[in-house]
């Protein structure tokens, strides 16, 4: 049997009834505020659709899975970094530095659809950071980067039920080792800028952290913990997360473009990252 679970910003009692009667629900039990767990449902795909539709006209999340899903039985959280664990695009304000933003950002935008491979994209972007001032790098980390609504919260439950944490981003090392230490996490990967005579070269050093290199990384880490992928929550957002979403035992797309929410088990569109605690008995 199969719950369904509602949550958005401003959730109300009224709605969640109304889509609990569409989903055919047995019970409707608040589980948070704003939140609400449909119980004992059996939907088609059809009605699946319908339901997809009112809960997005309503800004609500929703999410179908087996009743009795535990966090306890996951030992790894693997995430994506830039626009799912923290807000922004670091290379799009790295290029804000050199007053290209747009153009870099336009790349980063049809690689995270899928349109453009990412190795390509990320060669082209980075090239035209060749000779901005390394120092931009922390001014982006210091004055841009903030985390995603509901980090903390995510972070501190997952911890407390005994999982390890992963970082494995397309970006670069300079903030990945900066993230990992700030909030504690287990493992980080990323690719490394190339700086020479405190300037970025416009080249990236050694492995590019592509789609295959983050599936790559998950298994790695799942061996050293001696689990399977099955045991992994993989967060992400963009087209070059797939490869390792999809090894995963749970899949979240978070605020993702459309290619990532088809594909994953749980889309959080309009919820924190925190979001994924409410899945759970």
């Amino acid at each position: 049997m199969m719950n369904l679970i509602l949550q958005g910003l401003n959730t109300d009692l009224p709605t969640a009834r109304r889509i609990a009667a569409l989903a055919g629900a047995r019970q409707l039990t608040p589980i948070a505020p704003h939140a609400y767990r449909c119980e004992e449902v059996e939907v088609s795909p059809a009605l699946k659709a319908q339901i997809e539709d009112a809960c997005s006209a309503a800004e609500i999340d929703c999410t179908l899975l087996a009743a009795d899903r535990s966090l306890n039985e996951f030992k790894l959280l693997a995430m994506d970094m830039d626009s799912t664990l923290i807000t922004i695009e670091c290379i799009d304000e790295i290029a804000d530095m050199q007053g290209l933003k747009p153009q870099v950002a336009a790349i980063t935008e049809a690689a995270m659809r899928g349109d453009i491979e990412f190795r390509e994209s990320l060669a082209r972007r980075v090239a035209l950071l060749q000779g901005l001032d390394a120092s931009a790098l922390q001014r982006v980390y210091d004055e841009r980067l903030s985390l995603s609504p509901g980090a903390q919260a995510m972070l501190a439950a997952v911890k407390a039920a005994g999982l390890k944490t992963l970082l494995v981003s397309g970006g670069f090392t300079f903030f990945t080792d900066r993230v990992k230490a700030r909030l504690g996490l287990d493992y980080s990967h990323a690719s490394v800028l190339e700086i020479a005579g405190g300037k970025l070269t416009g080249k990236v050093l050694g492995t590019v952290v592509d789609a295959d290199e983050k599936k790559r990384k998950l298994e790695q880490v799942c061996g050293e913990l001696g689990i399977a992928p099955s045991q992994a929550i993989v967060m992400g957002d963009g087209a070059n997360d797939l490869k390792m979403m999809g090894v995963a035992g749970m899949s979240v797309a978070f605020r993702a473009k459309p290619v990532v929410r088809a594909q994953a088990d749980v889309a959080l569109n309009f919820v924190g990252l925190d979001g994924i605690l409410r899945l759970f008995n």
